[in-house]
């Protein structure tokens, strides 16, 4: 069992009925999208929904092409392929681009949104800007959704963060290699499609993620414990380069536009709903899944409150806007 999708069908049909049939008179264009994460992952079948709704929203006009599991580009090419034109449209976590522009780390702030909700306000809240910066860096934003909270896989009983000393672990973006930092771990840079092999191998003991990652990728199959700790709600972003997206007449613009939206929430709905079912399934497979204890909750607090200070401290007076609308929006 799986997941069960959003039908593409009727993403296209609301997209249709709100904003019309855009014409494929000047002819049909192919889109090849890469992403990142294996195609039984919800973002990527979310991205699947969104490309055959395309295809039915614009007429043909635009067929788009998913290729997942960094097939076409590795995970942390991907960004760079759609700006330079390798690849008119693409999938990819926002926050990996953090080393880049500390903005886009707004969403692993750790302790900062925790839930689906404070990630809708604090979203609500960074888009303005971040769309800003991708438009510098000749891409447009399409939608974004959250995975679920972010927990902690060990392969053994963790009460504290002095229990962490030595582990190696896996690092998706510059936060999660800081927190490794900070507890004493060390951190190994792994993309998802090479997560597997990195644990079979042992090249990496441990990592924090959402039970999706956990569940696609079969971690009890090497790991034993799951501490639920919702460090926060990371985003999967869909951006296409601006001078593809310029040379599109209007119409397709909007058609385009509207097919995302819908994208944006149903992908959103997905991940919420699926939250709680991922942790049974890593349950029934044998891990232990349980809250983090008093002890390590109070550490990891405290590194959170560190790693907070130093992203404001980078992400400047336009980070600081970012969580003051977040905060007023409450």
């Amino acid at each position: 069992m799986h997941v069960t999708k959003v039908l593409p069908a009727a993403c296209a049909a609301t997209a249709i009925a709100v904003l019309g049939l855009a014409s494929a008179s000047a002819g049909a264009e192919t889109w090849d999208m890469p992403v990142a994460y294996a195609d039984s992952n919800f973002h990527t079948q979310n991205a699947q929904a969104f490309a055959d709704a395309v295809g039915v929203a614009t007429q043909g006009a635009i067929e788009i092409v998913v290729h997942p599991s960094g097939s076409l580009f590795n995970g942390a090419d991907i960004k760079r392929a759609v700006q330079t034109g390798q690849a008119p449209i693409g999938e990819r976590l926002l926050s990996a681009h953090e080393n880049e522009n500390a903005l886009f780390g707004f969403d692993s702030v750790p302790f900062l949104a925790t839930s689906f909700e404070d990630s809708q306000r604090l979203w609500e809240a960074a888009r303005p800007t971040i769309e800003e910066v991708l438009l510098e860096q000749n891409l447009v934003l399409l939608y974004a959704v959250p995975w679920p909270p972010q927990g902690l896989y060990f392969d053994r009983e963790i009460n504290s963060v002095a229990d962490m000393e030595g582990i190696r672990f896996r690092a998706y973006n510059a936060a999660t290699a800081r927190m490794a930092e900070l507890s004493g771990m060390t951190p190994v840079q792994i993309e998802a499609a090479e997560l597997s092999q990195a644990l079979a191998t042992g090249v990496a003991q441990a990592f924090i993620s959402s039970g999706s990652t956990g569940y696609d990728r079969k971690v009890w199959e090497q790991l034993s414990h799951f501490y639920e700790v919702n460090a926060w709600l990371p985003r999967n972003y869909v951006f296409v380069n601006k001078d593809t997206w310029d040379a599109l007449d209007p119409a397709l613009q909007a058609t385009i536009r509207g097919v995302a939206m819908i994208a944006e929430r149903a992908g959103t709905i997905d991940s919420e709903r699926l939250t709680n079912w991922y942790m049974e399934q890593l349950a029934a497979n044998g891990m232990t899944v349980q809250p983090a204890g008093d002890q390590l909750r109070t550490d990891l607090e405290a590194i959170g409150a560190t790693m907070a200070d130093e992203w404001l401290a980078a992400a400047g007076e336009q980070g600081q806007a970012i969580i003051d609308a977040y905060r007023a929006a409450e």
